[in-house]
């Protein structure tokens, strides 16, 4: 409770400072300086029935309150640098460990042979950047977003990275970048461990031939008017290599906002890997990673409502491990619902198993619906409701379908209020040799406060 106090005192000092982006000299690079963070409280339940694998049904649930801390320094000839101190502590847990639901607590530290079900803080973020006319060149612990590799944020605590990270805005409309990443802290862990080692865990040596290497990751991003192109290509030294390629269009038509993307991605092994995951006895049953999937997302708003239906493919391919390989946290696909990719494949060593649409072979269509009920006089309140078919060859209990109910509040982008339903009928996971299992039924309750300051 000492460190929930000491959070909610310095959210309260924080509250009280404003930001300049630039000082005159060193002591305003602290007095201009901005703290920022949130508070967060989280409840989590999950059901799951087993009858499948004949195993006993199991329900499971979780209390944290936690959240994040920051500051970061005004810009000084260039310069400035920012830190994060990020926290989970939960509280009122079961005390037989099997019923706690550990994905907003430490899921990935349990893996690891830590304990799942103990609080921890650590210092997320630690870096120093500098900016030069349109050229940004930053080091040390950071959070970033693409579509490969993300923070994802839906928990307790978001994942970060520990690199080097360039970017330089050409013009207006053209911005490139280059990344070299060497350590991956998913969100559920205190240790940043190297992002190759994280992705394989006990297999690292065997599929690289070392104890972890490094990832070195490109983009360019257009926008201008209503077009909008990302293109990302991630270079896990002996693993894999991704491409990630979107575009996007955001326009407006007799009154409706209309938003169309359409996206591609493939992923191939490479290096070492290459030769190691081909060897008989491998850990994907001989076979080197090719895995492509396109997707495709349309949406439009009308005053207080939002219609949005996605299609998405990964495509098959018997004769290689053809599942998506998503270690870092990202979950690209349009189809992407709130329970699809759960934590799992972000999970210590989990690199090469995969679940529902990102399953090779996998094709889903999704609809979705928000309604905000600000013209009625409920500011701030909307209710979405989701629903996901995924079929797949592989599923010999039938296609899943997955079906979500988001009712929130949001108070002046400060104070927001979500209480998530979430249920999936013969719930699809894959294993590294691609063996498929299901679940008959999946259901998740959350509810979440958020105070960000």
């Amino acid at each position: 409770m000492k460190r929930i106090n000491n959070i909610l005192l310095a959210a309260l000092f924080a509250t009280s400072l404003s930001a300049n982006s630039d000082a005159n000299n060193l002591t305003e690079l602290f007095s201009k300086g901005k703290a920022y963070g949130n508070i967060k409280y989280y409840y989590i339940q999950t059901d799951k029935d087993k009858t499948y694998t004949n195993q006993a049904d199991t329900s499971a649930h979780a209390n944290s309150i936690g959240g994040q801390l920051g500051f970061k320094t005004a810009r000084f000839k260039g310069l400035s640098a920012a830190v994060t101190f990020m926290t989970t502590n939960p509280f009122l847990l079961n005390d037989n460990p099997a019923k706690v639901d550990t994905s907003i607590i430490a899921k990935d530290n349990g893996s690891r042979g830590g304990d799942a079900t103990k609080g921890f803080s650590v210092l997320g973020e630690a870096y120093i950047g500098f900016d030069y006319k349109g050229a940004n060149v930053t080091y040390g612990r950071k959070i970033i977003k693409t579509p490969l590799m993300h923070a994802k944020e839906v928990r307790m605590l978001p994942s970060t990275f520990n690199g080097l990270y360039t970017s330089y805005a050409i013009n207006k409309a053209n911005k490139i970048g280059f990344d070299y990443i060497t350590e991956f802290k998913q969100r559920t862990s205190d240790a940043f461990v190297n992002i190759i080692e994280h992705a394989l865990g006990d297999d690292t040596k065997a599929v690289t031939g070392s104890d972890g290497t490094y990832m070195l990751m490109a983009n360019y991003n257009y926008k201008k008017d209503a077009l909008k192109i990302n293109a990302y290509d991630c270079y896990a030294k002996d693993f894999i290599n991704s491409v990630y390629l979107d575009a996007v269009v955001d326009t407006t038509l007799e009154g409706i906002k209309f938003h169309m993307a359409v996206q591609y991605i493939n992923q191939r092994s490479i290096g070492n890997a290459e030769d190691n995951l081909a060897k008989a006895g491998s850990i994907t049953g001989a076979k080197k990673v090719r895995s492509n999937a396109f997707g495709a997302t349309v949406s439009g708003t009308l005053d207080y409502g939002t219609l949005t239906l996605a299609y998405s493919k990964v495509l098959k391919d018997d004769k290689y491990h053809d599942s998506l390989v998503l270690p870092w946290d990202g979950t690209p696909l349009f189809t992407n619902m709130i329970t699809s990719n759960d934590l799992f494949q972000s999970i210590y060593g989990n690199a090469l198993k995969a679940d529902s649409i990102y399953i090779g072979g996998s094709e889903a269509i999704k609809i979705a619906y928000k309604q905000r009920f600000d013209g009625v006089g409920l500011k701030g309140v909307s209710l979405t409701a989701a629903a996901m078919r995924t079929s797949n060859a592989k599923f010999t209990k039938g296609a899943q379908y997955d079906y979500n109910a988001v009712l929130a509040y949001k108070y002046d982008k400060v104070l927001s209020f979500a209480l998530k339903g979430i249920w999936v009928e013969e719930n699809a996971g894959a294993d590294k040799l691609g063996n498929v299992t299901q679940l008959k039924l999946l259901s998740q309750y959350r509810v979440i406060a958020n105070y960000k300051f």
